[in-house]
């Protein structure tokens, strides 16, 4: 398994830990973007937006060593947003990623759906 699916692994662990919900990952390798994979889930509140985001960091550290270089988005944790260098990790409010739809921004990009564990 190469490092960028390691990684992708323990964020997916980390949003499942926290019962984050319709998590995809966007495979951008074969279009010119700013990386290589958007992992992209949703929480029902505020409150559990941070609450992935803050376990998204706990189990990235832990099982591959790695933490973002930047994160944005804990002040209203509406959109929270991890930069994680190959990867770009937000985790979203319900009706904020209704509205934004960023995994169809692209038409020519592979999506991965991870069913929910509930």
């Amino acid at each position: 398994m190469n490092d960028d699916k390691k990684l992708i692994a323990a964020i997916i662990n980390g949003m499942q830990e926290k019962k984050a919900k319709h998590i995809v990952t966007i495979n951008l390798t074969k279009i010119d973007a700013p990386c290589r994979y958007f992992v992209i889930c949703e929480g029902y509140s505020k409150i559990q937006v941070a609450t992935i985001a803050t376990s998204i960091k706990d189990r990235t550290k832990a099982e591959v060593n790695e933490k973002p270089f930047a994160v944005d988005g804990f002040e209203n944790s509406e959109w929270i947003a991890m930069d994680y260098g190959t990867i770009l990790v937000h985790v979203f409010i319900k009706e904020l990623r209704d509205f934004y739809d960023i995994e169809h921004l692209w038409e020519d990009v592979e999506i991965d759906v991870i069913p929910d564990l509930d």
